[in-house]
C-alpha cells in the first residue's frame, strides 16, 4: 500500500448519512442508495406533538384538555447542495459537484417509489451521537436559488421532514449499525475520503490504514466512486 493522508483527531467532521431499507423491519438494506450530505445540515429540528381532546361541553365556558394520543416524533433537516465551489467545508472540490446528480441521489434514497415494495424506502438517519432516527420521509421542499447560464441548478436548499417509525427491529438495526464489533459496508461516493469514512464507523480515524489493507487498496489518497468498502470488526485488545 502506498500513500497516506493526515489523520484527524476525534473532533473530525462526521457527515450525516441516510441509510435505505426496503422493509419495515430494517432487514433488507440498500447500501447502493445510501446518501451522505456533501455538507452537514444548517440545522435540524425535532418535533413532539401531543394530540388533545379540547371539545367543550354545551353550555360550558371552558374545558380541561384531555389526552388522546402522542403523534410520532418528527425530524426536520435543512441542508444545501452546492455546485459553485464557494461553500466552505463542502465535501466535493470546487468545480466537481453536479447538483442535479446529487439531488437525484437524495430523492432516490428518500422519496422514489419502489415498484417492488410499492412504497418509498424506510430510512435510518445517522449523524454521530446526535441523530439515530428510523423513519420515513413525510415532506420535502426543494428551493432552487442559483443557476448556470444554461439553466442548470447550481444551488438547491433542501428542507426535509421525516416521521419516526419506531419498532424493536428499528432499534436493533441502529444498534447493529453503531457497533464497531461488526463488519460494515459503504459504497464510495464522489469526494469520499477513507479517513472520515473510517471515523464514521469507529469514531476513530486512526484505523484507516487497517481498512485500506483489508480492502487491498493500492492507495488511500483517492477512492473510486462506486467502490464497495468493507470495514472489519476492530481487533480485540
Amino acid at each position: 500500500m502506498s500513500g497516506s493522508t493526515p489523520i484527524p483527531n476525534n473532533n473530525s467532521l462526521t457527515k450525516l448519512i441516510i441509510h435505505c431499507y426496503t422493509d419495515k423491519n430494517f432487514q433488507q438494506k440498500r447500501p447502493d442508495l445510501d446518501f451522505s450530505t456533501p455538507i452537514n445540515p444548517e440545522s435540524f429540528t425535532k418535533s413532539y406533538t401531543v394530540n388533545l381532546d379540547t371539545r367543550v361541553a354545551h353550555g360550558q365556558p371552558g374545558t380541561q384538555a384531555g389526552y388522546k394520543s402522542s403523534a410520532p416524533e418528527e425530524l426536520k433537516l435543512d441542508f444545501v447542495l452546492d455546485g459553485t465551489g464557494v461553500v466552505q467545508g463542502y465535501l466535493h472540490p470546487p468545480g466537481t459537484s453536479n447538483v442535479h446528480q446529487e439531488l437525484e441521489a437524495f430523492l432516490n434514497c428518500v422519496y422514489k417509489y419502489d415498484g417492488k415494495t410499492h412504497k418509498p424506502n424506510y430510512l435510518i438517519i445517522y449523524w454521530g451521537t446526535e441523530i439515530k432516527f428510523p423513519c420515513v420521509l413525510s415532506n420535502v421542499e426543494l428551493n432552487h436559488t442559483l443557476f448556470s447560464p444554461d439553466g442548470s441548478p447550481l444551488r438547491v436548499k433542501i428542507s426535509a421532514t421525516f416521521t419516526k417509525t419506531e419498532s424493536d427491529a428499528a432499534r436493533a438495526a441502529i444498534s447493529k449499525m453503531s457497533s464497531p464489533d461488526l463488519t460494515h459496508q459503504r459504497i464510495v461516493q464522489q469526494g469520499d475520503r477513507l479517513d472520515w469514512l473510517t471515523y464514521n464507523i469507529y469514531t476513530d480515524s486512526s484505523y484507516f490504514l487497517m481498512v485500506g489493507r483489508s480492502n487491498n487498496l493500492t492507495t488511500v489518497r483517492k477512492l473510486t466512486p462506486g467502490t464497495k468498502l468493507n470495514f472489519p470488526p476492530l481487533p480485540k485488545t
